[in-house]
């Protein structure tokens, strides 16, 4: 992947305006594309999305638009707040819009939790592997106040996991990336033969 930038789309799944959840994700976009990864940001409080319904998604002026953005990325970078034990609403009714775009992509999750969001990082590793996409084999939760003050992440333990989650984005995002690319061109058997044009 040399000859082209790694795209990830880094998804705020928060609708609070001052959400904690929105200042980790857009610090981590930052270094990705510090990084080198081209990086483009939803966030659903500003770019909301109307309630799925199968029989009318695809009917809405911006699907089309973001529809496309969706499809561009090689990684998709979930953050979302643990509400009580689950995913927020409005990640939810994300994942279900475009659940299509996502075979063959890294997703990789970050969980604002004072529970440590494994019950919410496992529902989003569920939802890749039913949309046929890959995982990373953990998710990065962090607790507001103790990890992350005043817009500022605060404890050595979470700087540590979220270098270790910038590294593998770039490292596994290049490689399932490049293999998508090869299965999608090629004409081998494999889960991504079915999108072949």
């Amino acid at each position: 992947m040399s000859d082209k930038l790694l795209k990830v789309l880094a998804v705020i799944g928060s609708l609070h305006r001052d959400s904690v959840t929105r200042t980790v994700i857009n610090l981590v976009a930052n270094r990705l594309q510090h990084d080198g990864c081209s990086v483009d940001v939803l966030d659903l409080e500003k770019e909301p999305l109307a309630l799925y319904n199968p029989d009318t998604a695809h009917d809405t002026p911006r699907y089309a638009a973001l529809q496309a953005r969706v499809e561009r990325a090689d990684v998709i970078l979930l953050g979302t707040p643990d509400y009580h034990g689950s995913i927020s609403s409005a990640m939810k009714n994300f994942l279900d819009h475009f659940w299509r775009e996502f075979a063959g992509k890294l997703f990789a999750t970050i969980v604002a939790s004072h529970e440590k969001g494994l019950t919410v990082t496992d529902q989003l590793r569920t939802v890749a592997r039913q949309c046929y996409a890959w995982s990373l084999p953990y998710g990065v939760s962090f607790v507001e106040e103790e990890d992350v003050k005043g817009g500022k992440v605060v404890s050595d333990g979470f700087k540590t996991r979220l270098a270790m989650l910038l590294r593998d984005v770039r490292v596994y995002g290049e490689l399932l990336a490049r293999q998508r690319i090869a299965d999608l061109a090629g004409k081998d058997p494999g889960f991504l033969a079915r999108l072949r044009k």
